[in-house]
C-alpha cells in the first residue's frame, strides 16, 4: 500500500521529496527561537484583518466599539489556530498511518515523516499563541470534533490529499495576506510567516499526490473520493470560527453565528480563500456536480 492509497503505479517520484527535504533543510523555523514570546501586545493593532472577520459589515459588527472590535478580532484568530490544531492533528495520522508500511529509506517516506515534525511544530506554535493571548483554544464544535476521529480510517488515497489541501490552501492565502499587514499584531504576523513558508512544501507535496491518487480511479471509487471531498470541505469551512467567541463582546453566540454564515462579504472572504485549490481539486476530478449544494454551503464554491 501505498502513501497514495488507491493510485496505481507506486509513489511520487523520489526526486520531488528529495528536493522538498533540501528545502527544509535550508528553510525551517523553530518556534522557540524566532518568536519573541515576550513581547507585549501593541495597543490598538487588530489580531487579524477586520475585513476578514466573520461579522463585518453585518448590523452586529456595526454595533461594536472599535475596541470591541480589535478584542473579538483575538479570538476569531485563537479560533481558527484552534481549528488548525484539530486538523493538523488529524492530518498527522493520516501521513503516520501511511508511513507505517511504506520503506524508511525512501525520500518520500522521509519527506511524510519530516511534514509530520513541521506540523507537530506547528501545532505546539499555534497552541503557545493562543496561550500568550490568555483566550480558549475555541477548537471545532462538538459534532465536527467527534466526525474528525472517523477522518484517518475514512480518508485515504485521492481523499486524503484532497482533503489535505482544504485544509491548508485556504488558510495559506489568508496568512499569505495577514503576514503583511502592518495593522495586525507582531505575533500573529510572525504566526503566519513562520507557516506559510513551511506549509509551501506540504502543498506542493500534497498536490503531487493527488495527481497521482486520481490516476486510474474507477467510476465508483471517484464518486467515493468525491462525495468526501465535498463533506471534508463543508466540515472544515464551516468550523473556523466557534459560535463562542462572540460572546466575548457581548453578542449573542446564535444570532451572530445566524449573521455571520449569511454574511455576503464573511462568505466572499471564504471563496477568496478557496480560489487556488478550488481549480486544483476541479481539475482533478475532486468536485461532482451532485456535490454542488455541498459545496456552495462550505463557501468555497459560489
Amino acid at each position: 500500500m501505498t502513501l497514495v492509497g488507491d493510485a496505481p503505479g507506486g509513489s511520487a517520484p523520489d526526486a520531488l521529496a528529495q528536493r522538498l527535504l533540501r528545502s527544509t533543510a535550508r528553510q525551517s523555523y523553530d518556534p522557540e527561537v524566532d518568536l519573541d514570546w515576550s513581547a507585549p501586545p501593541v495597543p490598538g493593532l487588530w489580531w487579524m484583518q477586520p475585513e476578514r472577520m466573520s461579522l463585518y459589515g453585518t448590523p452586529l459588527w456595526r454595533g461594536l466599539s472599535e475596541e470591541q472590535r480589535i478584542l473579538l478580532s483575538m479570538h476569531e484568530v485563537a479560533s481558527i489556530a484552534s481549528v488548525g490544531i484539530w486538523f493538523e492533528i488529524v492530518l498527522m495520522q493520516i501521513l503516520l498511518r501511511d508511513a507505517y508500511r511504506q520503506d524508511p529509506t525512501s525520500a518520500r517516506t522521509q519527506f511524510a515523516l519530516t511534514e509530520v515534525g513541521d506540523e507537530t511544530r506547528h501545532t505546539v506554535m499555534f497552541g503557545r499563541a493562543i496561550g500568550s493571548m490568555g483566550v480558549p483554544a475555541y477548537g471545532p464544535r462538538p459534532t465536527p470534533h467527534r466526525l474528525a476521529r472517523l477522518g484517518p480510517l475514512a480518508l485515504r488515497g485521492a481523499s486524503a490529499y484532497a482533503g489535505i489541501l482544504i485544509g491548508e490552501e485556504p488558510v495559506d492565502r489568508w496568512q499569505r495576506e495577514m503576514m503583511r499587514d502592518e495593522r495586525i499584531q507582531p505575533l500573529t504576523r510572525m504566526v503566519a510567516r513562520i507557516h506559510v513558508t513551511e506549509e509551501a512544501r506540504h502543498v506542493t507535496f500534497a498536490r503531487e499526490e493527488l495527481a497521482k491518487a486520481v490516476r486510474g480511479l474507477g467510476r465508483t471509487k471517484l464518486r467515493w473520493h468525491q462525495a468526501l471531498t465535498a463533506q471534508v470541505a463543508f466540515v472544515t469551512m464551516r468550523s473556523l470560527v466557534h459560535p463562542d467567541v462572540y460572546a466575548v463582546v457581548g453578542l449573542d453566540p446564535r444570532e451572530a453565528r445566524r449573521q455571520a454564515l449569511g454574511n455576503e462579504s464573511y462568505r466572499e472572504t471564504i471563496a477568496w480563500m478557496g480560489e487556488k485549490v478550488m481549480p486544483v481539486l476541479q481539475e482533478s476530478g475532486m468536485v461532482a456536480e451532485r456535490d454542488r449544494k455541498v459545496w456552495r454551503a462550505s463557501f468555497l464554491m459560489r
